[in-house]
């Protein structure tokens, strides 16, 4: 790999770190990490690891849907996303499976009472 091409990976992976930072600093505040994994500026590809708090989180879904909706229109190079937490590879939708407080994995239908907010 030449050094204009190793300075060109090193910028784009800066930005894609500052976006990390700059985007979603709750990651942070609530307990959880961002951290690329892998980048393929050739195939426009980024794999980012969500860690900590969100490897159980319920949300963590809707944090890795805005990481992918977000990343692709700040940085141009960037054209697919793969967010992870480590509980399936996945993005949370395999694995284990998380769990709140007031939640119950039997159908209690005689309970309207929806689980309660993880924070």
């Amino acid at each position: 790999m030449s050094t204009d091409a190793s300075n060109t990976d090193d910028d784009l992976k800066e930005r894609v770190t500052n976006f990390l930072r700059r985007n979603f600093p709750q990651i942070q505040m609530h307990g959880g990490s961002a951290a690329i994994q892998h980048l393929d500026r050739e195939e426009g590809e980024v794999t980012i690891m969500l860690g900590g708090a969100c490897s159980g989180c319920g949300i963590s879904p809707m944090t890795i849907q805005a990481i992918k909706s977000r990343m692709v229109k700040e940085i141009p190079e960037i054209e697919k996303v793969n967010a992870e937490t480590g509980m399936g590879g996945d993005g949370g939708h395999g694995g284990m499976s998380p769990s709140f407080p007031g939640e119950s994995d039997s159908d209690d239908s005689d309970s309207d009472e929806g689980p309660q907010a993880p924070f």
